[in-house]
């Protein structure tokens, strides 16, 4: 899903009742970070949200988010309702995916219609009430032991996931421009030079030493880039050596 998709815009992030001014602003910037924009709270605590410092970098996002007064308004125009929770200790009467499958659904019904991405309080995160209003729920895959996350984090985490993709982090980055043979010999002599001056290289051993040099230098495989970055350095170093 690229940064520009439209598919991004049918995206919905709702917070159901959050608490925390820096929790809300946080979730927003997380939502910039991945390119998504339209932030709904249902009854938040305090409307002084819209001033949350964590916003950094998404103050318009924080600005044009809208209230809703209940979780049926604020999904009224979408045709997917997806909750998230903690596993927790309470039976659940709907669906749960791991965020992993979660994720895949939720781009793929991005392509024709609106999605809202529920989040809950946090404190109790979304009561059976709000669930009553998803068709199916998502967890994060974190430890048994502590599953509840912030709320910031969990918006980042599973917004992430959904643009993920898999292909693209196998790409290769483009390679580098090899280095001529001239180039890296320059980078050798000047090398050897180097050491000489500043007493590494013994005199009865100097041959093969600067063998051993020549083959370093060539496993390194250094880029044409990275020889003018040393051929710098060394001409910076010979000249100080120069001086004394």
């Amino acid at each position: 899903m690229p940064s520009d998709s439209p598919d991004r815009d049918r995206l919905k992030v709702v917070l159901v009742t959050p608490r925390n001014p820096l929790n809300i602003g946080a979730a927003a910037r997380a939502m910039s970070n991945f390119g998504f924009f339209d932030l709904r709270l249902v009854a938040p605590y305090d409307l002084a949200f819209r001033e949350a410092r964590s916003a950094v970098g998404a103050a318009s996002l924080l600005e044009n988010a809208r209230v809703f007064p209940t979780v049926a308004e604020a999904v009224a125009d979408c045709t997917l309702v997806v909750g998230t929770t903690s596993l927790g200790h309470r039976g659940l009467q709907h669906r749960l995916r791991r965020l992993e499958i979660g994720g895949r659904l939720i781009r793929k019904h991005l392509v024709a219609g609106n999605l809202a991405l529920l989040f809950g309080s946090e404190k109790f995160g979304l009561t059976n009430e709000e669930m009553a209003y998803c068709n199916w729920l998502t967890r994060i895959p974190s430890r048994e032991q502590h599953g509840s996350m912030n709320l910031g984090q969990a918006v980042a985490v599973c917004l992430y996931e959904v643009i993920r993709n898999a292909k693209a982090a196998e790409e290769q980055p483009k390679p580098l421009k090899p280095a001529t043979c001239e180039r890296v010999d320059r980078l050798t002599v000047m090398l050897e030079t180097a050491l000489d001056k500043s007493g590494y290289m013994n005199p009865r051993t100097k041959a093969s030493s600067e063998a051993k040099l020549r083959r370093l230098v060539r496993r390194m495989e250094p880029s044409a880039r990275d020889v003018e970055v040393w051929l710098g350095m060394l001409r910076q170093i010979l000249w100080k050596l120069d001086q004394k």
